[in-house]
C-alpha cells in the first residue's frame, strides 16, 4: 500500500471515529442522521480515493448503493422529524 494510501486511510479513520462518537452521543435523531449521512460520504470518499489510486471502477457499484442508502436514510429521517413535529403542535 502506497504512503498516500496510508495517509488518507488515517485521516479518513479518524473523521469516522468523531462521526461514530457523534452517533452514540448526539442528543437529538437529527444529530445522529447527520453523523451518519457523513459517516456514509467519508466510506464513498475512501472507496472513490481507492479507486483513483489503484487505477480501477470496480466498486462503482457499490458506491452507488451506498449512495442511494444515505439518500433514502436522509429522506425517512425528514419524513419522521417532519411528522413527529406535526403530532407534538
Amino acid at each position: 500500500m502506497s504512503p498516500l494510501m496510508v495517509t488518507i486511510l488515517v485521516v479518513f479513520a479518524v473523521a469516522a471515529l468523531l462521526c461514530v462518537v457523534r452517533i452514540v452521543s448526539g442528543p437529538s435523531i437529527l444529530d445522529r442522521a447527520v453523523a451518519s449521512d457523513v459517516l456514509l460520504t467519508l466510506v464513498m470518499c475512501v472507496l472513490g480515493a481507492e479507486m483513483a489510486i489503484n487505477g480501477h471502477t470496480r466498486n462503482v457499484p457499490v458506491l452507488l448503493i451506498i449512495a442511494a442508502v444515505g439518500v433514502f436514510g436522509s429522506i425517512a429521517v425528514a419524513r419522521y422529524v417532519a411528522r413527529r413535529d406535526n403530532t407534538t403542535s
